[in-house]
């Protein structure tokens, strides 16, 4: 088995080694990463400009690694025409240092480099957690992709599965379980603020967190309730046969939370 994995804020990311130190115990890692921070650049391709390619010494031994400069869906697109060689099994993106709730998922990064492993046939997975330095929450979220990952390379449907996976502020083994949700609205809103400190007119674009009421079953209610959300977002995600599987996913992630958390609880 192989598993590609990509990102949103480049290739020597924090979260992406953690992630792939997780993954090459479910299956053999190669990485194709942008070869800096690319974060809300969406779905972006660089159709009129070369791309250059370096590979590069991983940080973890073994890991054969491909910086790009471009986007995350550039290094995927490349990765699965031109750099990886032999059969790929699944694409991972992330881990994000950040949530990718709601309408955010339009705009990511991280959603858009496991999107062109999708539309490419591949199981897809993206995965975000709190943006900031909890190292807690990136081995908690690297497990989760390892848990996920396994289950979905050992079900028939894998191919049709393309989730968006955040996890809740706080350690694994106290989160509440796994919900199957669907995207909430309004999670941001940009809008422009005039610069002061140029003689020259300029403007910055923010983003402004909105304050609404979450609705229950959507990503943003599950993260507010402790719940890791489970987004699928391939074209399939209401047939009953997707449905079912998601759900026993959700089961096996926490069966397998709660093992980890075990062995991991001091003797």
């Amino acid at each position: 088995m192989k598993i590609l994995v990509t990102n949103d804020d480049g290739v020597f990311a924090e979260g992406l080694w953690t992630l792939v130190k997780e993954l090459q115990k479910v299956a053999q890692v190669v990485v194709v990463a942008p070869d800096r921070e690319q974060s809300a650049i969406g779905t972006a391709v660089s159709l009129r400009q070369p791309l250059r390619v370096q590979s590069v010494r991983p940080l973890l031994p073994g890991v054969e690694t491909f910086s790009v400069q471009g986007t995350p869906a550039d290094s995927v697109i490349l990765a699965l025409s031109k750099l990886v060689e032999g059969k790929v099994d699944m694409v991972v993106s992330g881990i994000n240092d950040g949530l990718n709730l709601g309408d955010d998922v339009l705009i990511s990064g991280t959603v858009s480099g496991a999107l062109q492993g999708y539309l490419r046939g591949f199981p897809a997975l993206a995965i975000s957690k709190e943006a900031g330095e909890n190292g807690h929450l990136l081995e908690g979220a690297a497990r989760v992709a390892a848990l996920l990952a396994r289950a979905t390379l050992s079900r028939p449907v894998q191919s049709k599965l393309f989730l968006n996976v955040n996890l809740p502020t706080m350690p694994l083994e106290e989160v509440k379980g796994a919900r199957i949700t669907r995207l909430a609205h309004y999670s941001h809103i940009d809008t422009a603020e005039e610069g002061t400190h140029s003689k020259w007119k300029h403007y910055w674009l923010v983003r402004q967190k909105q304050n609404v009421i979450t609705e229950k079953g959507t990503d943003m209610w599950a993260i507010d309730q402790g719940y890791i959300s489970i987004t699928p977002l391939q074209f399939e995600s209401h047939s009953k046969t997707s449905f079912t599987v998601l759900e026993s996913m959700c089961a096996d992630l926490l069966q397998g939370i709660q093992k980890s958390s075990k062995q991991e609880a001091p003797g």
